[in-house]
């Protein structure tokens, strides 16, 4: 039998739908779970993907991909690459790895539930690439950083970071909770692979890569720009979605993107905005996170709703001020609470990366160099102590981060407070109106309690800090400590405290 061209077959089998004869549609697609809301089912018969592909090219075009990425690391097996990298790198790493690489597991479901219950067939065949690609991202991902556990425990963490109590991965459990497991199939097309995936992270994953090139980790920069090649195509399964939300129920859309940009946002300020500007060496620091968000996130973000005809979200003057604020709040929070996660948190606080914050962030010096002055100081005079923490911040119950850190203690405009909410019987905290709002309207959604209330509710049954640590999983040879072995804080002694060889290196 001749072989039939691409083009004779492909329309039919990326199209394939049938009328149900023994049971009704609603049966098979429920609402609650498909998610058509004011669609008529015809509607989505316009359903289209930009990114149009085979089962055959698909697999083709992965192994290439997955050759090339393996090769490399084969390659770099037996070279002293890693052993050179910097320890704020490593850390950037760790984070990542430990924060993302079961994350990409995770959203194996997601793409599996808009694989069955998506509401057309060529949406359906999409998503099933998705699902591959995702347990693809998780392979590569948990496999690079097993090979680097015999250098570091703290690698270990990117197997059993979401197996654990830990407060940054409830606090990322929480948001991808909600991107991924409790939306149905349309909102979790709007959320995950547009508003997350196409507004986040593929252009982060081009920013990371370009870093961890920049800082000698080729294995790392491989991966990295392997994997977004695949977010960068299933990514595209929100914009056909969205054109036909947008035709029905516009204020539904755009409900949907403000909340998850606002959650991804503030994630990133953690995941992202130290890394880049206090993990990565200055050296290789080609833009500050701030430049880094505004014109790849910002820009991006804001052409791609306004092509939609969307609005900005009702907070955009906030999330433009937060640029100036919470990464930086995040990094002093990470450094001061440094046991309390599974990499080495760096200071990023040497003299000449202290004027590169200055000249990035005008008011950063206002905002917080005092507090690292102070910190400094009690390095130097041995008082260790005073730069550990005695308990647990204090923390939002939307996004589960510090509510400090949507706010600095000289900011009038956001002042370090809470904006509580009483709702059956209890008092909800927040780190902004705008979580506050969220949660309102998402409350029977959202299911994570935070460590503070597990803590007041008696989950934790030794109430201190070494029985929270236990809780959290983190054991003395994986919990963080200074990157640098507070080496940076030398430069802050007075002149005549300065040994003669620091002194002589122009400390």
């Amino acid at each position: 039998m001749a072989k039939l061209k691409r083009e004779q077959w492909f329309d039919l089998t990326r199209d394939v739908e049938w009328e149900f004869t023994h049971v009704d549609h609603e049966a098979v697609y429920p609402e609650w779970i498909s998610g058509t809301g004011k669609i008529p089912l015809d509607d989505w018969k316009q359903w289209k993907e930009p990114y149009v592909t085979s089962y055959p090219e698909y697999v083709a075009t992965q192994a290439e991909k997955d050759a090339g990425a393996y090769s490399v690391k084969a390659a770099l097996e037996r070279s002293s690459v890693f052993d050179t990298l910097d320890e704020g790198w490593k850390s950037a790493a760790k984070m990542h790895f430990g924060g993302i690489a079961l994350i990409e597991f995770i959203a194996v479901p997601a793409e599996l539930k808009m694989a069955r219950f998506g509401l057309a067939p060529s949406w359906r065949n999409t998503a099933v690439y998705g699902a591959l690609d995702e347990i693809r991202h998780t392979q590569m991902n948990m496999w690079l950083a097993h090979e680097l556990v015999e250098k570091d425990p703290q690698f270990d963490w990117t197997q059993k970071a979401y197996h654990t109590n830990e407060w940054g991965i409830i606090a990322a459990r929480a948001v991808f909770d909600g991107l991924m497991m409790n939306p149905n199939a349309v909102d979790t097309a709007i959320q995950l692979p547009f508003t997350f995936e196409t507004g986040f992270t593929n252009l982060q994953f081009v920013g990371l890569a370009s870093d961890a090139l920049a800082s000698g980790d080729i294995n790392f920069a491989n991966m990295i720009s392997s994997i977004q090649t695949d977010e960068a195509r299933h990514a595209q399964q929100g914009g056909p979605t969205l054109e036909i939300l947008m035709e029905h129920d516009p204020k539904r859309a755009q409900w949907v993107i403000d909340k998850t940009f606002w959650a991804a946002a503030r994630l990133f300020s953690v995941l992202t905005g130290p890394a880049m500007d206090y993990y990565t060496p200055l050296e290789h620091r080609k833009q500050s996170y701030k430049e880094f968000m505004e014109e790849w996130i910002v820009d991006q973000f804001v052409s791609s709703i306004e092509s939609y005809g969307l609005k900005k979200p009702w907070y955009w003057q906030e999330f433009l001020d937060g640029l100036e604020l919470w990464h930086h709040s995040l990094a002093l929070g990470l450094w001061f609470w440094r046991p309390t996660v599974w990499w080495m948190p760096k200071a990023g606080m040497r003299k000449d990366e202290r004027e590169w914050l200055n000249e990035k962030y005008p008011r950063f010096e206002q905002e917080f160099g005092f507090i690292w002055d102070q910190i400094a100081e009690n390095i130097n005079n041995g008082n260790m102590e005073q730069t550990l923490p005695a308990t647990l911040p204090w923390l939002c119950d939307l996004t589960h981060l510090p509510i400090g850190t949507c706010g600095a203690p000289n900011n009038p405009k956001y002042p370090i407070k809470s904006y509580p909410l009483t709702y059956g019987g209890r008092t909800y905290h927040f780190d902004s109106k705008v979580s506050r709002q969220i949660w309102w309207e998402d409350r029977d959604l959202l299911h994570q309690n935070s460590v503070i209330h597990r803590l007041l509710g008696g989950e934790i049954a030794q109430p201190d800090v070494p029985g929270i640590l236990a809780w959290m999983g983190l054991t003395p040879e994986v919990m963080g400590d200074d990157a640098e072995g507070y080496a940076w804080a030398a430069e802050y002694l007075p002149s005549e405290r300065v040994p003669a060889a620091a002194a002589g290196g122009g400390a």
